[in-house]
């Protein structure tokens, strides 16, 4: 046991600003430093600072993606030692909760992204494949399970078949970190057929130049129950 390595990790967490960050994460969303800056009370650059400590310590894990640089917690170790700490401190509620993403409730609820569902939407129905074990996530690998074909037949889909092992073959199964949850929804082969059916059964529709998608009467009803209601309440909560 290396007794400087643990004063270092608990001098990390001892700090408000870099102690207020990882609490802004532990919800497992992706958020950019100044975002987490914000969350904090200190400037963008003072930020950026915490984050490289807490990155170099092993707490967080952080992904470059276009011009952003997203951070997450770095394992669910992590989120234990936050939360027991947490409930020794009396468990207070953070004051300047973290709002990402786009500020229309429509774009937040549910829009394309590139040819699959992104927003609440989106990450509903990836959470609700996850929880029925059709698909898995780890880290940037998506996987479809054999419990796959059934839980999609609820859907009214059946597999494609598989890509042949080429260079140019797409992705069958992968997680998109989602814009305005910050959490992964479903992309690749699967999830653009998801969206597909969903628009051809009328569950969904767009109007044209808007990534906005707008959930029928129909739809609503279909996926309420496909997602479970405490899922669809999520989707179509505006708070």
């Amino acid at each position: 046991m290396n007794t400087n390595q643990i004063a270092r990790i608990a001098s990390l967490l001892g700090e408000p600003a870099r102690a207020a960050m990882l609490l802004q994460l532990m919800d497992g969303r992706w958020l950019t430093a100044t975002e987490l800056a914000g969350a904090a009370s200190v400037s963008p650059q003072t930020a950026s600072r915490h984050l490289a400590q807490l990155v170099a310590g092993g707490l967080l894990h952080v992904e470059q993606r276009g011009r952003h640089r997203y951070h997450r917690l770095a394992s669910g170790e992590v989120a234990k030692v936050l939360e027991s700490l947490m409930q020794i401190a009396g468990e207070v509620p953070i004051q300047r909760p973290v709002v990402p993403g786009p500020r229309e409730p429509a774009m937040r609820m549910a829009r394309m992204c590139y040819d699959h569902i992104a927003g609440r939407l989106g990450l509903a129905i990836a959470e609700r494949l996850q929880a029925d074990q059709a698909i898995e996530f780890d880290g940037e690998a998506g996987l479809v399970t054999e419990r796959a074909g059934p839980v999609l037949a609820r859907w009214g889909l059946s597999l494609a078949p598989e890509q042949p092992p080429t260079r140019r073959a797409r992705t069958y199964c992968r997680p998109c970190l989602d814009w305005s949850e910050r959490k992964p929804h479903l992309a690749g082969r699967l999830g653009a057929m998801i969206c597909a059916h969903c628009l051809d059964q009328g569950w969904l529709s767009r109007k044209a130049g808007n990534r906005a998608l707008t959930i029928s009467a129909r739809g609503a009803a279909r996926l309420r129950d496909l997602l479970g209601l405490a899922a669809w309440q999520r989707v179509t909560d505006e708070a």
